[in-house]
């Protein structure tokens, strides 16, 4: 298990600096759109590469799964683009901040509802309070 918890370290870690760096070359090319474009290019070829190397299976069943599923990938998309656009003049921190928000309460929501066949987990006060406690921690680390 402490693999998997290193694992989305580094991912959380990823996302502001995602968000620094596509902010950024959104400014540069002076379009946020061209540079979440360039941003997917490079991760399809990423993922294209870690599929094939993974042994490049599961492609079949695309069309039988339910089609729900892969509103992921506009989930990620508006992400990608709406950091991309307002980062550059809200700041990465304010983004970032109200991103991790919206990931604590959707995550509470998904888990208390076992939502998209997540693994239901009740959102009891200790829990309740636990996430109360993030958000009041994200909020402080936005405090001058």
């Amino acid at each position: 298990m402490a693999h998997y918890a290193l694992i989305m370290l580094l991912a959380g870690i990823g996302i502001p600096v995602l968000a620094a760096l596509n902010a950024a070359l959104g400014t540069r090319l002076g379009n946020p759109a061209a540079a979440a474009v360039v941003l997917f290019m490079i991760a399809l070829l990423t993922a294209t590469v870690v599929f094939a190397l993974t042994g490049a299976h599961g492609m079949d069943r695309v069309a039988a799964a339910p089609k729900h599923l892969f509103l992921a990938g506009a989930l990620i998309a508006f992400y990608v683009l709406s950091i991309t656009f307002i980062a550059p003049h809200f700041g990465i921190g304010n983004a970032v901040f109200f991103v991790l928000i919206g990931q604590l309460i959707s995550a509470a929501a998904i888990d208390h509802f076992g939502l998209f066949g997540a693994q239901a987990m009740a959102l009891s006060p200790a829990r309740m309070g636990g996430i109360a406690l993030m958000a009041a921690g994200v909020w402080l680390t936005q405090q001058a």
